[in-house]
């Protein structure tokens, strides 16, 4: 059986310390309470504070790393509970990038993904486009409308 891992990565406008990232940094705890609540989370990379906000990856970008059952929980979790709110805020504790900063990838059921291996996926997405080895939003939701028209 096949999972869905998923990496973002933003680059932080301000230190975590600064007053101005206080309401973020206050909320980790319950928005990834919420995710490991959520139908069909899987993991998620996470340090002794409980979150992933000390690990960096490419030009000091924070990141977070985790891992579905499939694609419509993790499109559930996103856009339809509270995390929504931090997500439609995302410009005030994160710089704009350029580039695609969200990669999707399938692993097998029980493969934690290192930082390394979604690093790696994501400069993939960047320079060649949406393929099997690592597509966006886009693809993860087309390939969940195809399986689940299979199953109707």
């Amino acid at each position: 059986m096949k999972h869905i891992a998923e990496l973002n990565v933003g680059k932080f406008r301000y230190p975590t310390t600064d007053p101005r990232m206080a309401e973020f940094m206050d909320s980790l705890d319950r928005v990834n309470a919420l995710a490991e609540r959520s139908k069909g989370f899987v993991w998620r990379l996470k340090d002794d504070s409980n979150n992933a906000t000390e690990f960096r990856i490419g030009d000091d970008m924070a990141v977070n790393l985790s891992v579905w059952e499939t694609p419509a929980d993790l499109e559930n979790y996103v856009f339809r509970t509270v995390h929504v709110q931090f997500y439609r805020r995302r410009e005030e504790w994160f710089n704009l990038m350029k580039k695609p900063h969200v990669v999707f990838w399938w692993v097998t059921e029980g493969h934690q993904p290192t930082l390394d291996e979604a690093w790696q996926r994501l400069l993939h997405f960047q320079e060649h486009g949406p393929s099997e080895h690592a597509f966006g939003w886009a693809e993860v939701m087309d390939a969940e409308r195809r399986a689940s028209l299979r199953c109707a």
